[in-house]
Formats: structure tokens, sequence, C-alpha cells
């Protein structure tokens, strides 16, 4: 826990003497209950905001779940590719233009 800190023993050491020293032996226990204390408060509340937090994203994904099928239908409906009529290439295009202009031309 303290490596971080990069305190060696020496260093912890004079620390406590000097918190022995301001505070006195009397009052060590009851501050070190009270940081006990505090740091339960502290871990209490962060526990109880993850589970807000999890309780949320599972309601929102439930809700996601819920709602899927029925959008998915309709969805599906509208993105279904319809089927593109095939333009006859230009040279067919223009051998039945040409065919037919004699027929109307007869009337």
């Amino acid at each position: 826990m303290l490596l971080f800190l990069d305190i060696g023993g020496g260093e912890l050491v004079l620390i406590l003497l000097v918190i022995v020293m301001f505070f006195g032996a009397d009052k060590i226990p009851e501050m070190a209950r009270g940081l006990g204390k505090g740091m339960r408060q502290f871990k209490d509340a962060t526990g109880s905001i993850q589970r807000e937090i999890e309780k949320s994203i599972t309601e929102s994904e439930r809700n996601i779940r819920e709602n899927e099928p029925a959008k998915s239908v309709e969805d599906k409906k509208a993105e279904e590719p319809k089927t593109p009529v095939a333009k006859p290439p230009d040279s067919a295009v223009l051998r039945n233009s040409v065919a037919q202009k004699p027929e109307e031309e007869g009337k």
C-alpha cells in the first residue's frame, strides 16, 4: 500500500514517532477508529454508486432487447432491397424502337 508513496522503513518509523509525539498515545486508537469508519463509509458509498450504475446499465440493456424485436421487423421491411428492374442494353432498345416505327407509320 505504501509502495506508491516510496516510503522506506526508517521514514515510516519517523512519521509514526512524530504522530505519537504530536497527538499522544491516547489519541492514536481513536484516530485509527475514526479513519477506519471513514474508509468504510467511503467504500460503502462507492459500492452503492457502482451498484446503481450497474442497475441502470442492465435496465437499459433489457429495454433495448425488449424493443429490438419489434423494431427489427419494421426495419427489415423498410430495409428490404427492392428487386431492381434490369434495363435492356442500349442496342436492344434501339432495335425495338426501329422495329416499332414502321408499324406505327403503317397505321
